[in-house]
């Protein structure tokens, strides 16, 4: 425990001393790191595939969520490196003026963009978030302390090394760091270095979160789960609807902002539902439904689905499973989310432009959709090359959080010789 201890507060004392020179770094320099780390991703994508395939060996048995999570094949390398060169063609936030105004006695003040400082990124099984969030933070100039789960650790090495080899000549010592370990102590021993970390994202379930605020000495930014929902409004376009909800629910379960419930008016359900499950059914979806939903499945179309109960309406699936809830008018539908959402996305599908204006302005969630899937909530489709996460949170930022969201501000005041009266 006191060697791990010591290697961590090593690395924590190198990510303070870098940050310090990264805030002032030209973004010339930045972006020249950004184009090697994307270079060498390319050209050692056999390298990243093979530390993979020792994790998905040791992952075996743990479900399709979990490994659709995990696996990186080619394909899922280049799409690293691509985001990397998208993020270094954007623009650079730091010395962004946010406000110039007149203060008392003629004082010029300015309201500056800055980075926060060290950033400590404490994830689970996605290889994706080592690249993604160490390139987030050397654009935004701060430094980066990686902590991934057990179950990548392999591919995170592998990633990890190769984005500090190829950034050397670039980036101070330090401005990017994995802690390179399965053992669990370390994520208690970084929780504590709130002399060197100004900033803790924990991205994974629902333990890993509550444990990371619980014992965080540190502040902290939630990328909660997602029980995401969407609401099929009696005055939906019903093809539209199956869409949607289709792609909420099928094209990518085991992530955040997937549909987990579905929720449809009753002067719709009985034209929207058997065609919806039939389709969600021959997609392999396991289809969980209130007793109304069950009766109209059974009666029409001779479906028969699961019942859903009180833990379902709660509960993040990351999977190809989903509940279905029949509700009367849009203020049950409301209620409902207001219940057992968790503040991350949700959707409405109607034609009525004063009843989905209604829904957007009293569902209180990161991101809310009027006749649009919930799967677009991600930093890349919000044109913001990537993202460390989507904030749940309601301080500092919601929703994707990407290179604005890494920063803070300070106030540059320009005088001439004034002294408070």
């Amino acid at each position: 425990m006191k060697r791990l201890s010591t290697e961590i507060i090593y690395i924590a004392e190198q990510a303070k001393r870098a940050s310090e020179a990264l805030a002032n770094l030209p973004r010339e320099i930045k972006n020249g790191a950004l184009l090697a780390m994307a270079k060498a991703l390319r050209k050692r994508k056999e390298e990243i595939i093979r530390a993979n395939k020792k994790d998905l060996e040791l992952a075996r048995g743990k479900g399709s969520a979990f490994i659709q999570r995990l696996i990186l094949e080619e394909k899922g390398v280049l799409k690293l490196s691509e985001h990397i060169e998208k993020i270094s063609q954007l623009d650079d936030p730091i010395g962004e003026t946010i406000e110039e105004f007149k203060g008392v006695q003629g004082l010029h003040i300015k309201k500056v963009r800055v980075p926060i400082g060290v950033v400590a990124i404490i994830y689970e099984s996605r290889p994706d978030v080592t690249s993604d969030c160490a390139a987030l933070c050397v654009k935004s100039g701060n430094a980066v302390i990686l902590k991934g789960g057990k179950e990548s650790l392999n591919s995170n090495i592998a990633i990890a090394n190769i984005l500090t080899e190829a950034t050397k000549e670039y980036l101070p010592e330090g401005a990017i760091a994995l802690i390179p370990t399965r053992e669990r102590e370390a994520v208690d021993i970084l929780l504590g270095l709130d002399d060197y970390i100004d900033l803790v994202i924990p991205r994974g379930g629902e333990s890993l979160i509550k444990k990371v605020v619980e014992k965080s000495r540190i502040p902290v930014i939630k990328h909660y789960k997602g029980v995401c929902h969407i609401y099929v409004d009696e005055d939906a376009d019903l093809n539209m609807a199956q869409e949607i909800c289709y792609n909420a629910k099928v094209q990518k379960p085991a992530t955040c902002n997937a549909m987990e419930t579905l929720l449809v008016h009753s002067g719709v359900a009985v034209r929207f539902l058997p065609l919806m499950v039939k389709r969600f059914q021959e997609a392999g979806v396991e289809v969980r439904g209130c007793e109304k939903t069950r009766q109209i499945l059974d009666s029409i179309s001779k479906l028969r689905i699961k019942p859903a109960n009180e833990d379902d309406w709660q509960r993040e699936y990351l999977d190809l499973i989903i509940s279905i809830k029949i509700v009367q008018s849009l203020e049950e539908a409301i209620e409902h989310i207001r219940r057992y959402g968790t503040k991350h996305s949700d959707a409405i599908i109607s034609e009525n432009k004063q009843r989905a204006e209604e829904f957007l302005k009293r569902i209180d969630s990161a991101c809310l959709y009027w006749n649009a899937s919930t799967r677009f909530t991600d930093g890349e489709q919000f044109g913001m090359g990537a993202e460390m996460g989507i904030s749940t949170d309601k301080i500092h930022c919601r929703g994707p959080m990407a290179l604005r969201e890494l920063t803070s501000y300070k106030y540059l005041i320009y005088g001439k010789g004034q002294v408070r009266k």
